[in-house]
């Protein structure tokens, strides 16, 4: 990585996709940076482009003019949150030209998407980090070094996790198909977590899906997968966009169990909260709510300064990616998918946890041309 931003200015990102999480959640985290600033908006939309263009007092782009915003020495990063089958299509450009990029999880629709933008980070030395807010949240954080360096629960043998929502039908979520869906959008969640909780990757996939009557997805709106990793160890989660918003984990091991809840939302009011059972007793952690979007872009400029590889860099966005391939491969054939055995070497760390105070968040309907996901 290089540095490669005067330390006279902020850093200027141009936020790609101006949909809800960017509205809601990215652009008021932002604001609470310091040392950065929004600097342009890239939007199909024109009403976006005009009322927030406006309200934040910036450049709108549509998506054919992005070349020119690029080109235009206006910009130092990119925030993508377009679809995920359109992350490369916008990180990739950025990138080659040495423009650094936060991307939206999950990170891609194939490992040869990711690789690409893994890639072109590594050809021009631009700052690349995939957006996984949790890995700079202290709750999250503190778990996973109790887990796996403090070897609180002894060996860690299962994880179970539920998480859900009620999606409405007319979101973008809920008519593009398996990628815009339960999976790749909150199935990244527990197997993201079970992968740093257990430090390995699975090596068999399994997944079974349903359809609930009366809802008009063009997916499986519900799923549940089976993770086996190496030792023995596994891992199961049931992910829904079609039932009431419920999320939990739990994971034990030899010597105790964790159970977390809430775990993996956000919110100014929502803070994660965890117990440690063992030998017969029962410990709870309250951690404060802290600004996760702000977190991340804080942590992400902190990089970009100090021109320091994010630890949640494209390898671990494709390791999600990896695996959220071969749930669709299961749910295709009916049958278990087995992988490559690898392991990631970096892990997260208590040195990329940032506490920022919660930004305010836009109610859903103060949101610009956007139908709500929770209608």
């Amino acid at each position: 990585m290089v540095a490669t931003v005067p330390n006279d200015r902020p850093v200027r990102f141009a936020v790609v996709g101006v949909g809800q999480i960017s509205q809601q959640a990215f652009i008021p985290g932002l604001s609470r940076i310091d040392d950065a600033e929004l600097a342009a908006l890239v939007t199909s939309s024109a009403e976006k482009a005009e009322e927030l263009g406006k309200e934040y007092g910036v450049a709108a782009y549509s998506y054919d003019d992005y070349p020119a915003l690029l080109d235009s020495g206006d910009i130092d990063a990119v925030y993508v949150s377009t679809p995920v089958f359109r992350h490369r299509e916008f990180a990739e450009p950025a990138l080659r030209k040495g423009i650094h990029a936060l991307v939206e999880k999950p990170l891609e629709t194939s490992e040869e998407d990711c690789q690409a933008m893994i890639d072109a980070a590594q050809e021009s030395g631009a700052t690349f980090m995939v957006a996984y807010r949790l890995h700079q949240e202290p709750g999250t954080v503190e778990m996973i070094e109790k887990v796996r360096d403090q070897k609180v629960i002894g060996d860690p043998r299962y994880f179970s996790s539920v998480f859900s929502q009620d999606i409405t039908v007319e979101n973008h979520r809920g008519h593009s198909g398996f990628w815009g869906g339960p999976i790749p959008d909150m199935g990244t969640y527990p197997q993201n977590m079970v992968r740093n909780l257990f430090h390995d990757e699975p090596v068999e996939v399994y997944a079974k899906g349903v359809r609930t009557p009366g809802r008009e997805f063009n997916f499986d709106d519900t799923v549940a997968v089976t993770l086996t990793f190496p030792g023995d160890r596994l891992a199961q989660f049931t992910i829904s966009y079609a039932s009431e918003s419920a999320e939990q984990f739990t994971v034990a091991g030899t010597e105790g169990e964790i159970t977390a809840q809430p775990c993996f939302g956000f919110g100014p009011d929502t803070g994660i909260q965890y117990t440690l059972t063992k030998d017969g007793s029962s410990e709870s952690f309250a951690h404060d709510p802290v600004e996760q979007f702000g977190g991340q872009a804080q942590y992400f400029v902190d990089c970009v300064r100090s021109g320091v590889s994010p630890e949640a860099d494209g390898e671990e966005g494709l390791l999600d990616v990896r695996v959220n391939a071969a749930v669709l491969k299961s749910l295709e054939t009916g049958a278990p998918v087995t992988l490559e055995p690898r392991r990631r070497e970096r892990v997260v760390t208590s040195e990329q946890v940032r506490r920022i105070s919660p930004a305010d968040e836009p109610g859903d309907d103060e949101l610009v041309d956007q139908i709500p996901q929770n209608g």
